[in-house]
């Protein structure tokens, strides 16, 4: 089970509300969102959270690129949400090289065999999906991202379990995060 939400910092403090992602496709997509969600281009934070599994916080401060913490980069490899934050920036790869090397070994035929072998390799149908190999095990990202609001490096790496909540706790917006949940 996935939960997602905006905390909008404004100048009465933080409003919250929840989101479906159903329509974002990329961070772009995501970034977009939150910006509308904005006061006077102040700071919007993003949740997504799955259900034990890990938690994501994508911070955009106006028109700056987005910052982005994930707990567990290999757990959200796996869902299609944590691609969405996955992206070869963070994963410190050339923007497009996946594209860019499958494109060749079309152009060329190489699939990894000679002519007249067979082809054993397995079928992969989902090319689309991030390796969860290619993947840094735990965290990921700005560890940084929250520690001017509230919430230091260390704190934000030893949160596991209620993770929004401890964070929304440490930033001052238990309450209204909670009124969305």
């Amino acid at each position: 089970m996935y939960f997602a939400a905006l905390l909008a910092r404004t100048e009465d403090g933080w409003e919250a509300s929840d989101t479906e992602l159903d329509d974002v496709e990329t961070l772009s997509n995501l970034t977009d969102l939150a910006r509308e969600a904005s006061v006077d281009e102040d700071t919007v934070l993003v949740f997504i959270e799955q259900e034990d599994a890990w938690f994501g916080v994508v911070r955009v401060d106006g028109e700056e690129d987005p910052r982005i913490f994930i707990s567990d980069a290999t757990a959200a490899a796996r869902s299609s949400y944590g691609e969405i934050l996955l992206t070869d920036e963070l994963l410190g790869r050339e923007p497009g090289a996946e594209d860019t090397i499958a494109a060749l070994e079309e152009l060329v035929g190489l699939d990894g065999t000679e002519d007249g072998e067979p082809d054993i390799t397995p079928d992969n149908d989902d090319d689309d999906e991030l390796d969860a190999d290619a993947v840094p095990t735990g965290p990921l990202g700005d560890t940084a991202v929250l520690a001017d609001l509230g919430l230091p490096e260390a704190g934000l790496l030893m949160l596991r379990t209620d993770a929004l909540v401890e964070i929304a706790d440490a930033l001052g917006a238990a309450e209204v995060l909670e009124s969305v949940r």
